[in-house]
C-alpha cells in the first residue's frame, strides 16, 4: 500500500476491510495492555513526534500550498497550518494523556446482594473507534493517543487537504507504538482521499468499528449522523453564545467577548452570537463592539443594536443560527437572563454558552436552565476544549445526551460490563 494511493490490485473495499480486521486484532491486545505499556507508548510517540518535526512541517507546507491554491478560506487554512509550536503542543498533549489515570478496569460501582452475590460495574474499552475529520492535522495525534490510553484501536480518516501532514504524523505514532512493543495497527490512517472510504467506515466495516466520531464542518457531521450504522459521538455545529448581563464588570466583559470570538475564530467553541442585557446596553455595548472591531471583527446587528452601532451590518434571521467560523459576530439585545435563555433555547445548538455577570444568583439560573453541553460563568467560550478541562486532549465535543456529552476524552471512550462473583448460588 502506497502512502497516498491504494495499490492498483486492491480496491478501496479490500483495503478498508483489511484495516478493520487488523484494527480488531490490535484492539484485543490494547484491551489487555497494562497501563505502563500504554504510557510508555505515549511517551515514545511524543518523542517521535518531536524528532519528526522537520518531516511533518515539510509535509504540511505542501498541504498548505495546495489549500491556498484551491482558494480555501483563511479560517480553514488556520486550522490546517502546523508550526513548531503546534507540533510541540501535539507532543505535550501526548504526554499529558499519558499522565492521566487509566480509565480501563476502574470499578465504577460495586454492591452485594442478599444472596451473597458480589456485583461490580467495571470500565472496559469500546473496541475500535473510527474518527473522520477535516483539516486539523493535530487531531491525528490527539485521537490516536486518546484511543490508545482508553484501550481502543483507532481508524483515522483525515481530510484530503491535510493528508500528507497526517501521514507524517501517523508514521511517528507508529514508531512510538513499535518502540513500546504495542501493535502498530493500534493507529491506522486511511491511505486514500477517496470518499468511498468514508461510506465504508459508516457501515461499520462488517462489525469492525464500534463507534464513529466525526470532526469537521456541518455537511460532514450531517452525513455521518444520517448514514452511520454504528453509534456516533458528535455535534452538528457550535452556535455558541456569550451573554453580558447588567451585573457584568465592563472590563471583564470586553476581555471575555473579544477572546471568545477572536482568539481563534475557526474552532467550534468560538462565540458566534453576543447577547447584551438591554439594561446595560448603553454602557457596555459600544466599548465591546469597539474592541471587537479593533481586532477585525464584523458586527451583524439587530435593529436595536443598529441604533447604538449605526454602521454595523444589519443582521438577518439566518444570522442567529449561523456558525460563522470567521471574524463575524451577530449581536442582539435581550431582556435580562430570561431573554438570553429564551434566545439560546430558540437558536442554540446545545454546544457552549457563557454568561458574564457578578450576580451569582443570575449566573446560577443561566447555568441550571440552559440545556447545553458546556456552560461557563465569567470565562471565555474558547475553554470548550478537553485539554483545558484537564483531559489531556479531546477526540471531539458531543452535544447528544447518550453516553458522552461535552469534551470526549479518555473517560468517555470506555463502556462497562458487569462482573458477578458468587459461591455456588442458583436462582430459585
Amino acid at each position: 500500500m502506497a502512502a497516498v494511493e491504494i495499490e492498483a490490485a486492491k480496491s478501496v473495499e479490500d483495503v478498508m476491510a483489511e484495516m478493520g480486521r487488523r484494527a480488531r486484532i490490535a484492539a484485543r491486545a490494547l484491551a489487555l495492555a497494562p497501563t505502563a505499556a500504554k504510557d510508555a507508548a505515549l511517551a515514545a510517540m511524543a518523542t517521535e513526534i518531536r524528532k519528526a518535526t522537520p518531516a511533518i512541517l515539510a509535509a504540511n507546507a505542501l498541504d498548505v500550498a495546495d489549500g491556498k491554491a484551491k482558494g480555501l478560506s483563511g479560517s480553514f487554512i488556520d486550522r490546517l497550518i502546523l508550526t513548531e509550536a503546534r507540533i510541540e503542543a501535539m507532543a505535550a498533549g501526548l504526554e499529558a494523556i499519558a499522565a492521566l489515570a487509566d480509565p480501563v478496569g476502574r470499578v465504577l460501582a460495586a454492591w452485594d446482594r442478599p444472596n451473597g452475590l458480589h456485583i461490580e460495574r467495571v470500565a472496559t474499552p469500546l473496541g475500535v473507534i473510527g474518527i473522520i475529520y477535516e483539516s486539523r492535522p493535530n487531531v491525528t495525534a490527539d485521537a490516536g493517543a486518546l484511543c490508545l490510553k482508553s484501550g481502543n484501536a483507532a481508524i483515522l480518516r483525515g481530510g484530503s487537504d491535510a493528508l500528507r501532514s497526517s501521514i507524517a504524523i501517523v508514521a511517528a505514532l507508529k514508531r512510538g507504538l513499535a518502540a513500546a512493543g504495542l501493535p502498530e495497527d493500534a493507529v491506522q490512517l486511511v491511505p486514500t482521499a477517496d470518499r468511498a472510504a468514508v461510506g465504508l467506515m459508516l457501515t461499520g466495516l462488517s462489525g469492525a468499528i464500534d463507534v464513529i466520531v466525526p470532526r469537521g464542518g456541518k455537511s460532514l457531521v450531517a452525513r455521518v449522523q444520517s448514514e452511520a450504522r454504528v453509534p456516533v459521538f458528535s455535534h452538528l455545529e457550535g452556535i455558541c453564545h456569550v451573554y453580558v448581563d447588567k451585573g457584568a464588570d465592563l472590563d471583564m466583559a470586553v476581555r471575555l467577548v473579544v477572546n471568545a470570538k477572536m482568539r481563534r475564530t475557526g474552532i467550534c467553541g468560538a462565540a458566534e452570537t453576543l447577547l447584551v442585557d438591554r439594561a446595560c446596553a448603553a454602557t457596555h455595548l459600544p466599548p465591546i463592539v469597539a474592541a471587537l472591531r479593533e481586532k477585525g471583527c464584523e458586527i451583524r446587528a439587530s435593529q436595536e443594536v443598529l441604533a447604538l452601532v449605526p454602521d454595523a451590518v444589519p443582521a438577518t434571521e439566518a444570522d442567529w443560527s449561523t456558525e460563522y467560523l470567521d471574524a463575524i459576530l451577530s449581536v442582539a439585545l435581550v431582556d435580562g437572563v430570561d431573554g438570553a435563555i429564551a434566545h439560546i433555547e430558540r437558536y442554540g445548538s446545545h454546544h457552549t454558552e457563557a454568561i458574564v455577570t457578578e450576580n451569582a444568583a443570575t449566573a446560577e439560573r443561566f447555568l441550571s436552565e440552559i440545556d447545553s453541553a458546556i456552560l461557563l460563568w465569567n470565562a471565555s467560550t474558547q475553554f470548550a476544549d478537553g485539554g483545558e478541562f484537564g483531559m489531556g486532549a479531546e477526540i471531539g465535543i458531543a452535544t447528544g445526551k447518550m453516553h458522552a456529552r461535552g469534551p470526549v476524552g479518555v473517560d468517555q471512550l470506555v463502556s462497562f460490563n458487569y462482573r458477578v462473583r458468587g459461591h455456588g448460588q442458583t436462582r430459585p
